[in-house]
């Protein structure tokens, strides 16, 4: 498994640890900017080989496809989110409040990290919001889950499954209620700057994020009523 501060990624979707190498994480550096630049369809090894002064040979040493590559991406970042999340929480005990924590965690998520310099999480988040369909819409999503490549996505969601029930034991929809906190979480600034018809939160505000925890805390107070 390939590491940094304890991430671990799962080791089927490359050939070589890119962050492992100076060069590899230099392709995981400039995929990023190139996918969040371009767009994934527009993405290729080419292209990124190019951007690194380097050769298409050599990124192929890493990734098989620019499919892996981008489930390679999304699969750090999930690893890397569910990191921060265990970190944030682990010397919480009281379950409203480390909610509250978890919450926090998922709307600072794009936040960059400067303990890890080849990856902006600014733009990575972007690309999980942007992209990430193009992941888990596919035909062969079946054989991916069956190979893990989504292990992490949903160990955050059961991580935030977790922590609904211990607010309410009884709750009938813990993982369903996850999955829209996360997606709301994601979301909601996204559409504040591109899709405002879509949101009540506005993209100017200077209280952007203390309004969104606000909103995350107000649905949930409300489904465990």
């Amino acid at each position: 498994m390939g590491h940094f501060l304890g991430i671990t990624v799962n080791e089927k979707l490359y050939i070589k640890d890119p962050q492992s190498s100076e060069l590899g994480q230099k392709i995981i550096q400039n995929g990023i900017i190139l996918i969040d630049e371009i767009g994934f369809e527009n993405f290729t090894f080419r292209r990124l080989a190019s951007k690194i002064e380097s050769t298409e040979a050599s990124v192929y040493r890493y990734f098989e496809n620019k499919q892996k590559f981008l489930i390679y991406l999304l699969n750090w970042y999930w690893e890397w989110l569910d990191f921060r999340l265990s970190n944030s929480t682990i010397n919480i005990k009281e379950p409203k409040k480390r909610m509250t924590v978890m919450l926090m965690v998922l709307i600072d998520a794009a936040k960059k990290d400067l303990e890890v310099p080849y990856v902006d999480e600014d733009i990575l988040h972007r690309i999980v919001i942007v992209e990430g369909t193009k992941v888990y819409h596919s035909k062969e999503v079946d054989q991916q889950n069956n190979d893990g490549f989504f292990a992490a996505y949903k160990s955050v969601s059961e991580r935030i499954a977790k922590g609904i029930l211990d607010i309410k034991a009884d709750y009938p929809y813990p993982r369903s209620t996850a999955s829209l906190i996360i997606e709301s979480a994601f979301n909601t600034l996204y559409f504040s700057e591109h899709l405002p018809r879509l949101t009540d939160i506005k993209r100017d505000q200077k209280d952007q994020s203390d309004e969104l925890l606000h909103m995350l805390e107000f649905y949930v107070q409300k489904l465990l009523a």
